[in-house]
């Protein structure tokens, strides 16, 4: 058994090949990750359809909080979905997340608007937002694991690293299939029924992944420690009530994933969210910058996957952690200056009957005083790419080795619920939120920068708890278990 294990940890098994476990299983999570986000990619859109007209920003706001149901479930789907990992199977789990997923995203295309059903819309898209936090709760561990159970020890940040990539080519596959939907209608069809087409096609998407998977096998790790007996009852219990596991999974949250969240958040989303809401950039124009910046960064994901094989995953985290609390400041000033607009302040305004509250960008006319800010004209496009871009550099650095780290710092029998948890709350809850509490930050301080300090405060946090605590795996030997060392 040892010299069968030891010749798969080599990568050189012909009954798993390493290229077709890492597409495999990099189709199916880019998939479920292109369903999850295409809802807040349509967020500008679809807030008029499912809320109450009249108060724009109120609409914002409340599709924004419906985002956020989403994140704040995917813990709990972590801890039902990382159990059945640990006890049935990597492969099973997330075959179920995703069918879970497909079906939910497809509802969404089908589901009537406010305007035909009233509260009854909102009320089933907050439902269908909690399966779609329940099934990727459940599939991004599973991924990251099985990849990790193929490859050999010393080129895992490697071949994770693909894995990585799929939450950021899952944004920019939305946002592509959203531009050319509009490019090809009417920018009134588009609103009125148009919309509808980028959630139905993952019909088709999930369709063909779940074929793929199909046909995949279990993990080699997996596999091996279930033949030997060596699998846990327990997963949950063994997990968060023995102290040196609950350790390691206090420390991976406030040491890394929470850090993680806010920077992939940050560098994505809320600076898609801020261009289109704060600064009035077109939301073509805004979706085709972080597109095309989404696009220059991706390939450093290997990179920093690949580098932490070499020189270790812990520092080249806090890196990215320092970085983005000295310079969110300095790019959002710059991005300010590359939307051309010169927006200065927002004001926003409660309505005395509803609560709503409202937010308007402020700019200043030829006498000086500050009126509502039309539409950016003249945006820098090129500038405003290469900020975003900055951002997302960020987001490789930590991203790219983080979910290495996270298969080393467990052991296998609890790897899938031990990982799992901390990620989710880390990206759903620290990360997941961070769009809902910038803008409404913005809106409660007229300080369009005001956002910026909620993830600087949450990085900051994580490369103080992380640098005195996370300890450094990249020479972990995780095929050691197996093999009785």
């Amino acid at each position: 058994m040892a010299s069968r294990t030891s010749a798969m940890a080599a990568g050189t098994s012909t009954e798993y090949s390493i290229p077709k476990v890492i597409f495999a299983s990099s189709v199916g999570t880019m998939i479920e990750w292109y369903d999850f986000y295409i809802f807040g990619s349509l967020a500008a859109v679809l807030s008029l359809k499912f809320y109450p007209p009249g108060n724009d920003t109120f609409a914002y706001i409340a599709y924004l909080a419906t985002f956020a149901v989403g994140f704040l479930v995917r813990p709990f789907g972590a801890l039902f979905f990382g159990q059945i990992g640990d006890r049935v199977g990597r492969k099973y789990a997330f075959l179920v997340t995703l069918m879970i997923m497909g079906g939910a995203t497809a509802v969404i295309g089908l589901l009537p608007t406010y305007k035909t059903a009233g509260w009854f819309a909102p009320i089933i898209l907050i439902f269908i937002r909690v399966l779609q936090g329940l099934a990727l709760g459940g599939e991004y561990g599973g991924a990251a694991v099985y990849v990790a159970e193929h490859v050999p020890d010393n080129k895992r940040g490697f071949y994770t690293s693909f894995i990585q990539i799929t939450a950021t080519l899952g944004l920019f596959v939305s946002l592509i299939v959203i531009l050319l939907t509009q490019q090809s209608m009417s920018k009134d069809d588009f609103s009125n029924w148009g919309w509808r087409i980028p959630f139905l096609a993952s019909i088709i998407l999930v369709s063909i992944s779940l074929y793929i998977r199909l046909k995949m096998k279990e993990s080699p790790i997996f596999t091996e420690i279930k033949s030997a007996g060596m699998t846990s009852a327990q997963p949950l219990k063994e997990a968060f009530t023995k102290w040196v596991n609950l350790k390691r999974v206090l420390i991976s949250l406030f040491g890394a994933t929470a850090g993680q969240g806010v920077i992939w958040y940050t560098g994505q989303f809320y600076a898609l969210f801020y261009i289109q809401t704060i600064l009035k950039v077109p939301t073509k124009t805004a979706n085709i910058i972080v597109a095309i910046a989404l696009l220059c960064a991706m390939p450093f994901f290997t990179v920093f996957g690949a580098l932490s094989d070499r020189i270790g995953r812990k520092w080249l985290m806090m890196a990215a952690c320092l970085l983005a609390v000295v310079s969110y400041f300095p790019i959002y000033h710059a991005m300010q200056q590359a939307a051309g607009n010169n927006v200065v302040s927002v004001k926003s305004a409660r309505n005395k009957v509803t609560g709503a509250i409202s937010l308007t960008a402020l700019t200043t006319d030829a006498t000086g005083a500050q009126v509502p800010a039309p539409e950016a004209a003249g945006v820098n496009e090129p500038m405003m790419i290469g900020l975003v871009f900055l951002q997302v550099i960020l987001v490789t650095m930590i991203y790219g080795p983080i979910a290495a780290y996270l298969v080393e710092a467990f052991p296998a029998k609890i790897r899938y619920t031990s990982l799992s948890l901390p990620y989710h709350i880390g990206n759903g809850v620290f990360g997941g939120l961070l769009p809902l509490i910038g803008l409404s930050l913005c809106a409660r301080n007229g300080n369009i920068y005001a956002g910026l300090y909620y993830p600087m405060i949450v990085a900051g946090i994580t490369f103080v708890v992380g640098s005195l605590l996370l300890r450094e795996t990249h020479g972990v030997k995780i095929w050691n278990e197996v093999e009785g060392k």
